[in-house]
């Protein structure tokens, strides 16, 4: 009788996060010996903030993958192409900081022009093959329910986020005063709404802090996928420590990610209507406070709710290994 095959991370994923480990040390050094700017910002403050982010991306797919047991070669296939998507996008982006010019919509030369456009077929084709490494995990059968909730609503959610993005494509409307006029337009789409891309920043980060910044829901969106997982394995150890306490039942585990899914949903749709309406993150006015009220008494009720959910079908009392989650 053949026993089960063993357990493995998709290895060009795993290629690649390290690149971006690399990469991320690189940049990081490149930030504090590099006194260029590209649009306000150090050089290499975008190659450093993409490495640690795609890195961190890619090592959860492969980790998600490593328990594929229907549809492998699929899911194979398409953390591949996610791989290979990835790693041009990064090439373009580091290219472009190298030569101290923008990456995003630089059209100010048939050069840049092209880059850009290269860059944006590549994150169609990423957000694509993305969803078919979550159709891919969403179809496996076992591994525990909870953390197969967290991965697919997580998806789900990631996904999302990786359309916020293409919010940022369209031209301001100084940019489409200029076409209009007949004018070259060196930027076509903005990071910033309300205020011109370069401006005032938080530190790290880059964000804006006088108008409204599309990259926070961006980046808040694509990370539910750790985050989401990564609250269903802290239910999971709070339950094998305390077996009777309330998060000590499959279904009070899965009521409770369903509802930090709900605040995560209600908190990307939050961040990118405060970004909209061009408001700095850290100065919302009274109607985004009222809504963040609203969003945080619904977690709560919620919460509430999942936590009195309690069954009979505790969560297993051994820990299941990691990479039996789907």
């Amino acid at each position: 009788m053949t026993g089960p095959q063993p357990l493995r991370w998709h290895r060009p994923l795993l290629w690649f996060a390290a690149a971006m480990g690399l990469l991320t040390i690189v940049a990081a050094v490149g930030v504090f010996v590099d006194d260029r700017l590209v649009v306000g910002s150090p050089a290499w403050l975008k190659p450093f903030k993409f490495a640690v982010s795609m890195g961190v991306y890619a090592l959860t797919l492969a980790w998600l993958l490593r328990a594929a047991r229907r549809a492998p070669r699929t899911g194979w296939w398409a953390g591949t192409v996610v791989a290979l998507a990835a790693t041009v996008e990064m090439c373009l982006i580091v290219l472009q900081g190298v030569r101290g010019e923008p990456s995003h919509f630089n059209n100010s030369t048939p050069f840049d022009e092209a880059i850009w456009s290269l860059m944006g077929n590549m994150v169609v084709v990423l957000w694509t093959a993305s969803l078919v490494v979550a159709i891919v995990v969403a179809v496996q059968r076992g591994g525990d329910p909870v953390l197969k909730s967290a991965a697919r609503l997580g998806f789900t959610l990631s996904l999302a986020g990786m359309l916020v993005a293409f919010l940022m494509t369209t031209p301001t409307s100084e940019q489409d005063a200029a076409l209009d006029r007949g004018e070259t337009v060196g930027m076509i789409g903005a990071h910033s709404v309300g205020v011109a891309d370069g401006g005032p920043t938080m530190p790290v980060t880059g964000w804006s802090t006088t108008g409204g910044d599309l990259r926070i829901p961006h980046f808040v969106g694509i990370h539910a996928l750790q985050a989401l997982p990564l609250l269903a394995l802290l239910l999971a150890g709070a339950a094998r420590r305390w077996p009777t306490g309330p998060f000590g039942s499959q279904r009070a585990a899965r009521g409770l990610v369903r509802a930090a899914a709900l605040g995560y949903a209600g908190l990307i749709a939050l961040l990118t209507w405060q970004a909209l309406r061009g408001q700095p993150l850290l100065e919302p006015d009274a109607r985004t406070l009222l809504a963040a009220g609203i969003l945080a008494v619904t977690v709560l009720c919620a919460t509430g709710i999942a936590v009195r959910l309690r069954d009979r079908t505790p969560i297993a009392a051994e820990p299941a290994p990691a990479p039996a989650i789907v």
